[in-house]
């Protein structure tokens, strides 16, 4: 299994602008939570200045006044204000007045912030649900290939951690770094404005500030990749062992893949903690470098007061608003870093979104009765390059014929039923449903005529009804029943203690093969599909539960085309016809007494199972992964 995935775990480039402007795409849904929130962003930042202002301008108004230089600016707005309401008249009212206007800035400013959030957050969770929603309905439509090369865990990261990285993005992102670039606007404006001497003391500090956010910025982005990759393989690797718990129980493997998880745990362990080296040594630095910039217009406004040439309020206005600007521009450098970490996201989750699905026909054929006749015809595939796994195979399956397919592991038997659903496409060749290519046909009218029983039934997480229903609410409760009845289900399921509402555990832990068996013949009975495939279906099931439910599937099989993979040829004596094969190709086709007598292959094959003579074995070829497992997760033989 490939890390095909983990790839692309951090742009190739510093910032992609292309995939920038693609999940900035996702904006467009909800244009107006964007602009709201926007506009509450370029609100919040003047109205946040505010209270340093309103201090310095206290100061210069009631605190300590200079006659000598009438106030201008926004001193001069403030003291209009002040006169205006009538508390002019005294310092003392006037500091009151002042303390008002200060905590109703704040208070503006928090109620401003509050809403900013709400509608940032809801915007956000309405883009990962949207996003959410797109991706499964993706990874419902691409191809048994894709889970091929794809771990569960890691598409698993990419649903939930990667989709949050994105909403990251978009909000603490981007309207996170337009909110410090907004601030950092608003006081260069007013420190060049009111002081442009003291303004340039001010930025003395910025180059250090500016070159060590540089080396956060570049440090913290391998680190980042480096949490990614080992984040999505320790996904990977818990889904897969704590879904095989059993056979790492049975053959003793506790402590061998403890000390496999042990080192993805270490890896893990160190991108984290090299993260942490990075915050530990940027964070201070910030606070040493921000209080030396403080410092700094300290040391130089005050000469300015003593001399006459700054008030004392526009210097502690210069010493509130340094904190504000020094803030922001430390903060650009690590919003850079949570737009590269969700760059890396992006890449992830759009490399899902980019994965082909199963090509539709432009102009799909409609069935409007299907009779059920199949035909292979020349048909060649191969999972890989030439390689090829089925060789110009092509046979015949009339409406309502029972045609089985057998032969050694490996030969092809279960491909043929994956190429025939179009979990793959072939490469040369045809097949036919009612003589037309079911490359020509609507994918979901195609599934939609088969019935499938496969050697390991999948049961989800629901109720015995649910779980033969699959949603279908064409198929009543009472239906259900009925078909779990006429194949033998019906004794065991009432056995429960809630019957058909007992809920079925994950993977259908709880219940025997034979039960979850019979549930996978009661679901193709209530399905009533046209075509039926029973791969493997009987492989696994004891003798009394085989007997018990022969004379259901004579019944299922009834009038439908049915194609039976076995290899306990017991199963399959009575079929019309039978195809046996071996390393992708047709070498015998006849019904069972006919195959006995040429003596060939099939003959070797039933001498295997039930003669006490030695027949020559036929070598096996290896094949990909089976059907059964292919249809829970991917993969296909």
């Amino acid at each position: 299994m490939t890390d095909s995935l983990e790839d692309a775990d951090v742009p190739s480039r510093p910032y992609d602008w292309r995939l920038a402007l693609r999940a900035l795409g996702y904006l467009r849904q909800h244009k107006l939570e964007a602009v709201a929130s926007l506009a509450l962003t370029m609100l919040s930042a003047p109205i946040y200045l505010a209270g340093a202002l309103l201090t310095g301008a206290a100061v210069d108004l009631f605190l300590a006044p200079d006659p000598s230089k009438p106030p201008t600016g926004f001193v001069l707005f403030v003291k209009q204000a002040v006169d205006f309401a009538g508390f002019g008249g005294s310092r003392q009212l006037g500091i009151v007045f002042m303390a008002v206007l200060f905590l109703a800035a704040n208070l503006v400013e928090a109620a401003v912030e509050f809403a900013r959030m709400v509608v940032m957050e809801n915007m956000g969770q309405r883009i990962m649900f949207d996003l959410r929603e797109e991706l499964f309905a993706h990874l419902q439509r691409v191809s048994i290939k894709f889970y091929d090369q794809t771990r569960v865990g890691q598409l698993m990261t990419r649903i939930s951690s990667d989709v949050g990285g994105l909403n990251e993005m978009l909000t603490s992102g981007v309207i996170g770094l337009l909110s410090n670039l907004a601030i950092v606007f608003y006081v260069l404006i007013w420190m060049f404005k009111t002081n442009w001497r003291l303004a340039l003391v001010s930025f003395a500090i910025l180059p250090l500030l500016i070159t060590l956010a540089t080396w956060f910025r570049i440090g913290v982005r391998s680190a980042y990749r480096a949490i990614g990759v080992q984040m999505s393989a320790m996904n990977g690797f818990l889904q897969e062992h704590l879904s095989g718990m059993l056979l790492v129980q049975l053959f003793n493997r506790e402590a061998r893949q403890m000390k496999a998880f042990d080192r993805i745990n270490k890896a893990y362990q160190k991108a984290d903690v090299d993260t942490n080296f990075y915050a530990a040594v940027f964070y201070p630095g910030v606070e040493i470098l921000t209080t030396a910039g403080i410092a700094l217009i300290i040391w130089y406004g005050a000469g300015q007061v003593i001399r006459g040439a700054a008030t004392l309020g526009t210097l502690i206005a210069f010493i509130e608003l340094a904190g504000n600007l020094y803030n922001p521009i430390s903060e650009i450098g690590e919003k850079y870093n949570v737009l590269q970490s969700a760059m890396a996201s992006c890449e992830r989750v759009f490399k899902i979104l980019d994965e082909p699905v199963m090509q539709a026909h432009p102009e799909p054929k409609r069935l409007t009765r299907v009779r059920g006749r199949i035909e292979f015809r020349d048909v060649w595939f191969a999972y890989r390059d030439e390689d090829w796994v089925l060789k110009d195979i092509s046979f015949v399956a009339e409406p309502g014929e029972k045609v089985a397919l057998v032969g050694h592991t490996g030969a092809g038997k279960t491909t043929v039923t994956n190429l025939l659903l179009r979990f793959y496409e072939i490469q040369r060749g045809q097949i036919l449903l009612d003589d037309v290519d079911i490359r020509e046909l609507d994918l979901h009218e195609l599934r939609s005529n088969f019935g499938v029983v496969l050697q390991d039934v999948f049961l989800f997480s629901r109720d015995i009804a649910a779980n033969i229903r699959l949603g279908n609410q064409a198929i009543t409760e009472a239906m259900a029943a009925a078909a779990a009845g006429k194949v033998g289900a019906d004794d065991f399921i009432s056995a429960l203690k809630q019957g058909y509402r007992s809920e079925v555990r994950e993977r259908g832990a709880g219940l025997s093969v034979g039960e979850k068996q019979l549930i996978g013949f009661a679901r193709a009975l209530a399905f009533d599909r046209r075509v039926l495939i029973l791969d493997e279906a009987t492989s696994s099931i004891d003798t009394k539960t085989e007997m018990l439910i022969r004379d259901a599937v004579e019944r299922l099989m009834l009038g439908r085309t049915a194609l039976v993979i076995a290899h306990r040829l017991s199963t399959i004596q009575s079929v019309d016809k039978i195809i046996v094969m071996h390393k992708g190709e047709v070498r015998e086709v006849g019904n069972h007494q006919a195959l006995l007598d040429k003596r060939g292959l099939y003959w070797n094959l039933y001498q295997l199972q039930f003669s006490r003579d030695s027949a020559p074995v036929v070598e096996p070829v290896a094949e990909p992964r089976s059907f059964q497992h292919a249809s829970s997760h991917g993969g296909a033989t």
